[in-house]
């Protein structure tokens, strides 16, 4: 086939559409994954395979549960949600975590504890403000020692 400037062959391999490399070239599921996608043009592969492989890169979060969504929070591991099967799993020390959901109502005294626990988690951190109370006070918005979202 030949090509003009304005249209160009499809690239081979799987491609991360924002820098244009490669993606995954060090992971062997994803070379294997190229290979075939760049010699069928189509991929065949077991559910468990990918599901396996989505786990690898899971999230574990940590529980900082100040108030009642700290409760709703701890129902997601119970066995009518049961998260850890999809490979997430809540953690107990900030140095395996990669994301910190903050559930309730942080107070002017607990702001300095969580900022040290935040930094005690490795990079990249992520934190999630869950509920009405940790976005922007909740009921006790007025309140003297509330900290405002």
């Amino acid at each position: 086939m030949t090509t003009s400037p304005i249209i160009t062959d499809a690239p081979k391999g799987v491609i991360d559409p924002k820098t244009g490399a490669p993606v995954g070239a060090d992971d062997p599921f994803f070379k294997q994954m190229s290979d075939e996608l760049a010699d069928k043009n189509f991929l065949v592969t077991s559910l468990d395979n990918l599901i396996n492989w989505s786990r690898t890169g899971s999230l574990m979060w940590m529980t900082f549960g100040l108030a009642c969504c700290g409760v709703e929070m701890m129902q997601t591991n119970m066995p009518r949600y049961d998260l850890e099967r999809f490979g997430t799993a809540p953690r107990a020390s900030p140095r395996q975590s990669d994301v910190m959901i903050v559930a309730g109502t942080l107070t002017n005294k607990m702001a300095p504890a969580l900022r040290k626990v935040y930094d005690q988690m490795p990079d990249p951190r992520y934190v999630i403000s869950m509920g009405s109370c940790a976005n922007g006070g909740g009921y006790y918005h007025y309140s003297y020692s509330v900290v405002r979202g």
